[in-house]
């Protein structure tokens, strides 16, 4: 079964993007382009999520 987990070998903050690249099987530089355009109105819909899955999503063993 495929876990979700953040990245220890593409991280550039947390790992969370890295992470998503790599169960989604995307670019993560994708993923942290939608990031950057979702905090760009205001911050919330897209520095809320990241620090929720920040907490949340554990790193990877």
């Amino acid at each position: 079964m495929k876990r979700l987990y953040r990245s220890k070998k593409d991280r550039k903050i947390s790992g969370v993007c890295g992470g998503l690249g790599e169960y989604f099987n995307v670019d993560p530089t994708i993923i942290r382009i939608i990031f950057v355009v979702l905090a760009l109105p205001g911050g919330l819909p897209g520095i809320i999520p990241y620090v929720i899955l920040w907490v949340v999503v554990p790193s990877q063993p």
